[in-house]
């Protein structure tokens, strides 16, 4: 089956998978129509409240037009001083949809979503500080990760001589939140978001938009995006965004890759959409980030195959069959936005879960706040090979482990997720071990780093199918970094958040293996050495 659908406002979907029934479903009760006009009934009773309060980002983006003069005003006044350096802090979706405006527009942003002392050391301790201005985000504005960046990066203003550095903060928050009391106290720019809509929803809100728009993005072409789709989709029952919520309900995995027309990054933001709002009651669909289009784990019985791109023919004839996606969605980013939006929470009403809340984030949270205040648990390693601590499973040695986790994930629905506590950017060839497991196994293979995971997969991985295989990856840590104002230090607190998910995890009582990193260069190695021995 090929079915092709384009709105007016250049977005189109093709795929080629019967899902027609999920569609039919879908018009039958009128879910478009319903969700734009802010209807909270669909997806059942005990959803109806939350949904009551979270639906204003199907419009949000006629509200969000008015932050563009004062966005204009506050970029000036920075580039006045000589600061044009944008670093934002925050978590989830807080920073994921301003990582893929920043990557597709290029635009420089540095996303700070860690807790790796060596990552936030490598930003602080930079020249560029000088002429750096720090965007803080965080709808609650007590995120902890979020906090503890901010208090670093204000010792560092001050240890640099920067006069007046409450002047190189900008808040984005909820109404009534303990960021805006703060920026009020210190006369920090403040950027007020829209309270209706949920973090992993606010794409085209303050939080999507205002670290974009002060790295340079055009924020007013991609309102008009997503207005344009809105307006197009109005009154049609047949539209992208109702086929795109059947093809992400139809399997129990959907895999993402850009296609290389001009969106990049957009299926690390999709993953956190999906896996946050249908990961629930045991069920839901997971998201799985691909490399490129022909990296391993793409295709499989139990999932969907697709690709997303700024061009408009994604399934277009030509070229081997076996490049072919199962779907295809291609069109400007503020259109993608919108879309993928829609779709999820039509998926949600399909699959019949509530998209809109989160029962088992806070799950960790809770975990890693006793943890600091009781104090790292002790453990001895189960087995040391080279430059690896293994905690847990079987085998003395790093194969041993890795092949029994494989085992483990070739159970009826499984998946293996890996998880690593380290710096994205140093240790960033430890992600090769996605697509080499996936090699290794007909499982689908995730890839996180952790904190960042735990506002995103980490609700799928507690409240969605209970089927998980988990690999989590800590690292020593070399230069350790003070959290201001706190009795602990970055290197506490990303330790204490691994041992926090650790414990929801094998509470669970799901295969779980630890490997330590006793040197993180050469462990790594090890890792990546180990996999490919397997068969």
């Amino acid at each position: 089956m090929t079915d092709i659908m384009e709105a007016s406002g250049g977005l189109s979907l093709t795929t080629r998978l019967d899902v027609a029934a999920g569609v039919e479903r879908l018009r039958s009760n009128d879910v478009s129509a319903k969700v734009l006009a802010g209807d909270s009934t669909l997806w059942g009773p005990e959803a109806e409240e939350e949904a009551s309060i979270r639906l204003g980002w199907t419009d949000t983006f006629d509200r969000s037009i008015d932050l563009v003069e004062k966005l204009s005003k506050v970029r000036a006044e920075l580039a006045e001083q000589g600061v044009g350096h944008v670093v934002l802090c925050g978590m989830g979706g807080s920073s994921l949809a301003p990582e893929v405006i920043s990557r597709t527009l290029d635009l420089g942003l540095t996303v700070m979503d860690t807790t790796d002392p060596g990552q936030i050391v490598a930003e602080i301790g930079e020249e560029s500080l000088r002429r750096t201005v720090v965007v803080v985000s965080s709808k609650s504005g007590s995120t902890v990760e979020t906090d503890s960046q901010r208090r670093a990066f204000e010792a560092a203003f001050a240890s640099v001589g920067v006069e007046d550095w409450s002047k190189r903060f900008v808040f984005v928050t909820d109404p009534g939140s303990r960021l805006e009391s703060l920026a009020e106290e210190q006369g920090s720019y403040l950027f007020l978001a829209d309270p209706t809509v949920g973090g992993r929803y606010s794409a085209l809100t303050a939080f999507g938009l205002v670290p974009t728009a002060l790295a340079g993005a055009d924020v007013t072409a991609l309102i008009k995006e997503a207005q344009d789709f809105r307006a197009s989709i109005e009154g049609s029952p047949d539209n992208p965004a109702v086929l795109l919520g059947a093809v992400i309900a139809h399997q129990p995995t959907i895999t993402i890759a850009d296609d290389g027309t001009g969106i990049v990054g957009l299926g690390d933001w999709a993953e956190q959409l999906i896996a946050e709002s249908l990961g629930k009651d045991s069920k839901g669909t997971l998201p799985v980030v691909l490399e490129h289009p022909a990296a391993p784990g793409a295709r499989g019985t139990d999932r969907v195959y697709t690709t997303v791109g700024g061009a408009s023919d994604g399934l277009a004839p030509g070229g081997s069959a076996l490049a072919v996606p199962d779907a295809a969605v291609n069109g400007p980013l503020g259109a993608q936005f919108l879309c993928w939006e829609l779709a999820t929470a039509f998926a949600g009403h399909l699959l019949q879960v509530d998209p809109f809340n989160q029962p088992n984030v806070t799950e960790s949270k809770e975990n890693t706040n006793r943890i600091l205040d009781e104090g790292l648990p002790e453990a001895e390693p189960t087995a040391v090979d080279g430059d690896v601590e293994i905690y847990g499973g079987q085998g003395s040695t790093v194969a041993a482990a890795l092949g029994q986790l494989l085992v483990d994930a070739s159970a009826p629905d499984a998946y293996l997720a890996v998880m690593a506590y380290l710096d994205r950017f140093d240790d960033k060839a430890v992600a090769a071990l996605r697509s080499e497991l996936s090699e290794r196994t007909g499982a689908p293979v995730t890839f996180g780093w952790g904190p960042r995971f735990l506002h995103s997969t980490g609700q799928f991985h507690k409240g969605g199918r209970q089927t998980g295989v988990f690999l989590q990856i800590t690292g020593a840590v070399g230069e350790d970094l003070e959290i201001p104002g706190k009795d602990r230090t970055f290197g506490t607190l990303q330790a204490a958040q691994a041992a926090g998910d650790a414990q929801a995890l094998k509470g669970r009582g799901r295969p779980f293996v630890r490997l330590h990193l006793t040197d993180r260069e050469r462990g790594v190695n090890q890792l990546l050495s180990a996999v490919r021995e397997l068969s």
